[in-house]
């Protein structure tokens, strides 16, 4: 499982461009002034088992944002965040109850920015031990893994379609049993799916 660590560490350092929910709709036009909030998410990444399980959580659906949506544990960095890197683990722990001393971060994917005005920042990290897992209730429906192998193979990713705030709004998923990931969640896993594979 070190090599998966060393192979994963050394993609996070190959260049990479950010990335936005609109990557796939080039004529939205963004305002220039808009003002983005710090975010910070986490790619946590189980070394424990036989193959590398990536750790997901779907949305509570009684949410105002993104209800019952796949998502990393994760949110907009607060005051007394030292920074997006602090606030991905704080999110998990409160989120899944994972201790924030367990992740080993090896380091970050390029930020994407979300429709919901959001610059958030992957942090990827691997975890080398096991842990209870504990869903807040209140924003957790469930916590779950897939198998890494899956999300880094870009096969597993197609670009489908839905109509948003009038318009045809296109956008990646990679679906995995019952679990459908698309969106930023699946945006963000396609862009380290692509440093895995130069």
């Amino acid at each position: 499982m070190t090599d998966w660590a060393d192979r994963i560490k050394a993609a996070l350092h190959r260049p990479g461009i950010r990335s936005s929910d609109f990557d796939l709709n080039p004529e939205v036009e963004m305002p220039l002034n808009r003002k983005l909030r710090p975010a910070g998410v986490l790619v946590p990444i189980s070394l424990v088992e036989d193959e590398p399980r990536l750790i997901l959580t779907k949305r509570s659906s009684a949410l105002k944002h993104h209800p019952g949506q796949i998502a990393f544990p994760g949110g907009k960095q607060d005051d007394g965040d030292a920074d997006v890197t602090a606030a991905a683990l704080r999110e998990a722990h409160e989120e899944i109850g994972l201790p924030r001393d367990l992740p080993e971060v090896l380091g970050h994917l390029p930020t994407h920015e979300t429709v919901t005005a959001f610059m958030v920042t992957p942090v990827v990290a691997v975890l080398r031990e096991s842990f209870d897992i504990v869903p807040e209730p209140g924003e957790v429906e469930e916590v779950f893994s897939v198998p890494l192998v899956h999300v880094l193979d870009p096969d597993r990713y197609s670009v489908q379609s839905r109509r948003w705030r009038g318009q045809r709004r296109y956008y990646y998923t990679a679906p995995f049993g019952p679990y459908y990931i698309w969106g930023a969640t699946a945006r963000m896993l396609r862009g380290l799916a692509a440093r895995m594979t130069p």
